[in-house]
């Protein structure tokens, strides 16, 4: 299994940011970390490793940025208002800089995006911000709300990343189009949060599969069982 490692300057981030990248070729796949997690947890925890037969066959490709959680949502150091920028820095990041440049690898011209636990949240948001670029948003594990981060802040920065608050009012037909998956369990901490984004998402008739597994915890075991899985529902050719 290939594994490549990159590191650039990034032009929105003012920063340098790394990103490992697994398979030669394939479907491309932008898997975020959890929580301040970096680009090589994924492959620590073994997700990656979970998805070894798609990757060795050369269906997917998996690309692991770093985060900047503890540049922006995690910094209590900052004002809100710097921490909900950086974000938004984040995303123009990870949509110009990685998914313009591989979203064309497939006869889509769109990418797959996937996270467990706050990584959920990234890749919810990026889809339902970016719904052309995504043809595929599966979550484990996810929860959506930001607003604990924003001690009380609000502007249309928190608003228009907080999915539960902008999915209301958003009206680009690609959103029906993507395939949207809530992986949780009825153990999940985030459980309750899948619920209520399923819920928004239903309110809106937008087509999407909550997957409550049974007894399992809010950890790397039960997204590894989900992630295969999921990666099963892309067409491949």
């Amino acid at each position: 299994m290939r594994e490549e490692y990159f590191k650039w300057h990034s032009p929105n981030l003012g920063r340098e940011i790394q990103m490992l990248v697994f398979g030669h070729a394939g479907y491309p796949v932008i898997l975020f970390p959890t929580s301040m997690g970096s680009y090589h947890e994924n492959r620590d925890q073994g997700l990656i490793a979970s998805a070894k037969w798609y990757i060795e066959q050369g269906l997917i490709q998996i690309f692991c940025p770093d985060s900047i959680d503890k540049d922006s949502f995690y910094n209590k150091k900052i004002h809100p208002t710097h921490r909900i920028q950086n974000h938004v820095f984040y995303d123009k990041m990870i949509c110009h800089e990685i998914v313009e440049r591989v979203k064309n690898n497939t006869y889509s011209g769109k990418v797959a995006v996937a996270g467990c636990s706050f990584g959920g949240y990234h890749a919810a948001n990026f889809a339902f911000r970016h719904p052309g670029y995504v043809s595929h948003m599966f979550s484990m594990g996810g929860a959506f709300n930001i607003k604990s981060f924003m001690d009380g802040f609000h502007d249309d920065n928190v608003f228009y990343n907080s999915p539960e608050d902008y999915l209301h009012g958003l009206n680009d037909r690609e959103l029906w189009n993507m395939d949207i998956v809530l992986g949780t369990s009825n153990w999940d901490i985030c459980f309750d949060a899948n619920l209520k984004l399923s819920r928004v998402l239903a309110h809106r008739d937008i087509p999407h599969w909550l997957d409550v597994r049974q007894d399992r915890e809010h950890d790397w075991p039960a997204w590894k069982e989900m992630f295969p899985h999921y990666l099963s529902r892309i067409k491949f050719f």
